[in-house]
């Protein structure tokens, strides 16, 4: 059988443990900290899933990565310096409850300072007032889009696509409360079924991740009806919260 094949979570420490070496011996005295992140470094990881490392070098300006398979199993190596890592890590986008958890979780294996503790500490500190505009930037630049193709499949199709914008209208939604509660997600296959646990959430969004979860994405109408009701109470939910998507008539600027 072609690779990945089953790798044991001991063994890819090892590697891992391996790879850090060679990553001390390339760069030396240069290198900040090396740690594992990914489901890895969450003592999640499954027989099949890769090794992802984060490297931080203090002289490096433009960060890169290194991305291969050995034939049995895939690693991946962020390097990076200290400013870009920190800024990443504070900077707060629609996808930031899926992209962040990372820096929440990091395993290190060599980090003398404790440079990824205090990574932590800086992604943690976040203020709300960013999280914020991040859901009100969601609602127009994704949410409304969505809705406006959702309401013109129905007028003139085509009704192949519902499937995956019901999928996309569900993720978005997840993303939302994500950052309404500054909670992250664990993995990408973790969001619908982690976001159904947040007590506050919109009307019909419940209904929507469960027709998705389901899989059963072939009855149209249930999905213009699913996503539609779920839409108005979102749209019902930001107004209590505070979430306004701003109108205007002519260009803000």
């Amino acid at each position: 059988m072609y690779g990945p094949r089953e790798v044991t979570r001991e063994e890819k420490i090892n590697i891992a443990n391996v790879l850090a070496n060679q990553l001390l011996e390339k760069y030396g005295a240069d290198v900040e900290a090396i740690g594992i992140y990914g489901s890895l470094a969450r003592k999640t990881d499954g027989p099949f899933s890769d090794i992802e490392i984060k490297c931080v070098l203090n002289s490096l300006e433009d960060g890169f990565s290194y991305e291969w398979t050995s034939g049995d199993w895939k690693a991946e190596i962020n390097l990076d310096n200290k400013e870009n890592i920190v800024e990443e890590a504070t900077t707060v986008e629609e996808d930031w409850p899926l992209t962040h958890g990372q820096f929440f979780t990091i395993l290190p294996i060599h980090d003398p300072k404790g440079f990824f503790e205090e990574l932590r500490q800086k992604a943690g500190s976040v203020d709300n007032p960013i999280f914020k505009e991040a859901v009100c930037k969601t609602l127009v630049e994704e949410m409304y889009e969505y809705i406006g193709k959702l309401r013109n499949i129905k007028i003139q199709g085509p009704e192949t696509f519902l499937p995956a914008l019901a999928i996309k209208i569900a993720t978005g939604g997840a993303m939302i409360l994500g950052l309404h509660h500054k909670r992250y997600y664990t993995t990408a296959a973790q969001v619908l079924p982690e976001a159904l646990l947040f007590s506050d959430q919109p009307s019909g969004f419940d209904e929507l991740c469960q027709l998705v979860m389901s899989g059963r994405l072939y009855d149209s109408q249930r999905i213009l009806d699913a996503c539609e009701h779920f839409w108005n109470g979102l749209m019902d939910w930001s107004k209590k919260h505070g979430y306004m998507i701003n109108y205007s008539n002519s260009v803000p600027f």
